[in-house]
């Protein structure tokens, strides 16, 4: 494919996962890398993909600040910032195609269940909340996918779709500005990263720009749908990037 032609599919790769993530405040970064590496190595990929998921954040919270859950989003990213460096260490010792898999499949059979209704009566408590943002550290430091036990945390509260959405924005800030420590601390941001940045930014904008446009005209129950719609999405591509890298395991 020609330099052009990846720019043009990456610009407009990035601009749909915005879209998604504009609306319903996740799916950003799983969308984009999968789609994405088709044309680019992952490894090249996923700082530029974290700084435009800081970006996005920025740009959100303004208009998300009030309806934030800060009582919640403190020790969630208490217990993120805690288990997050052993999450890193886990990756040296557990394969991780399998977990992402079994993980996915956890991540399904709590959409089923909140499909038909399940939802808590108050919100979790601080140890709840706490051990919460551990499993999404650890997952996020062993298997890059941290995102699902916060969104299951929020979406199966009482808290309200706006409060959901709202929360779930100011936690991937805190835990993707953890996550770009991490990478800068390890050597994996260079000037390569930013010139991708700055070529993403303004697709980014726009699709975060017209995703939360969209999600003003939202009916509550609708998007509720459509966020469980997007955690099927985001677990089956997960279970995709597990079997492929244990199927070339095996060819290896």
């Amino acid at each position: 494919m020609g330099s052009w032609l990846v720019i043009a599919y990456s610009v407009a790769c990035v601009f749909g996962a915005a879209i998604v993530r504009g609306y319903s405040g996740f799916g950003f970064s799983l969308l984009a890398i999968t789609s994405l590496s088709l044309v680019l190595p992952v490894a090249e990929i996923v700082p530029s993909i974290f700084m435009l998921e800081i970006a996005a954040s920025l740009h959100m919270l303004p208009g998300i600040w009030r309806d934030v859950h800060w009582r919640s989003i403190i020790p969630l990213l208490i217990g993120c910032v805690v288990a997050t460096p052993i999450g890193v260490a886990l990756l040296a010792h557990l394969p991780a195609a399998p977990m992402r898999i079994v993980l996915s499949i956890f991540v399904i059979v709590a959409v089923s269940f909140l499909w038909r209704g399940f939802a808590l009566k108050t919100m979790p408590g601080p140890i709840a909340t706490l051990a919460t943002g551990a499993a999404s550290g650890l997952f996020n430091g062993a298997f890059g996918i941290g995102g699902p036990p916060v969104i299951l945390f929020f979406f199966s509260s009482p808290a309200g779709v706006a409060v959901g959405r709202a929360s779930v924005i100011a936690f991937f800030l805190g835990s993707d500005l953890t996550g770009l420590a991490f990478l800068t601390e390890a050597d994996l941001t260079t000037w390569s990263t930013l010139w991708r940045f700055l070529t993403f930014l303004p697709p980014l904008l726009a699709g975060v720009w017209l995703g939360a446009r969209i999600f003003k005209h939202a009916d509550p129950e609708a998007f509720r749908r459509w966020v469980l719609r997007i955690l099927i999405l985001l677990a089956v591509l997960t279970v995709g990037r597990g079997i492929a890298q244990m199927t070339g395991l095996l060819a290896g």
